[in-house]
């Protein structure tokens, strides 16, 4: 009987030691897997900002130039020649030749 329990308490030794290394081989996984998703969040976080700047950037400078280009159709003679130039627009009795340059 005492050969039963030796082999027994020997058995349950060797299971509490290996359950404990399941668990600390479960919780470092775990950890890994959080702090790697989180790097990944922050990666993809940071791409998006550097192309939404990017992005911002390309409207203000919209912005600015379209702007420019109304203040400057407050004057009439800008006005005439945008219009002639965008609309092709002509005054009566005047021809117009338009040359594509594709």
């Amino acid at each position: 009987m005492g050969r039963k329990k030796e082999r027994f308490q020997h058995f349950v030794k060797q299971l509490n030691i290996y359950s404990w290394r399941m668990v600390t081989v479960a919780f470092f996984a775990f950890t890994l897997f959080i702090i790697g998703r989180s790097v990944w969040d922050i990666i993809k976080i940071n791409r998006d900002i550097k192309r939404l700047t990017a992005e911002k950037q390309q409207y203000l400078q919209s912005i600015a130039e379209d702007s420019a280009a109304i203040a400057r159709l407050r004057y009439d003679e800008y006005l005439e020649e945008y219009a002639r130039e965008n609309f092709h627009m002509q005054r009566e009795g005047e021809q117009i030749y338009i040359f594509n340059e594709d």
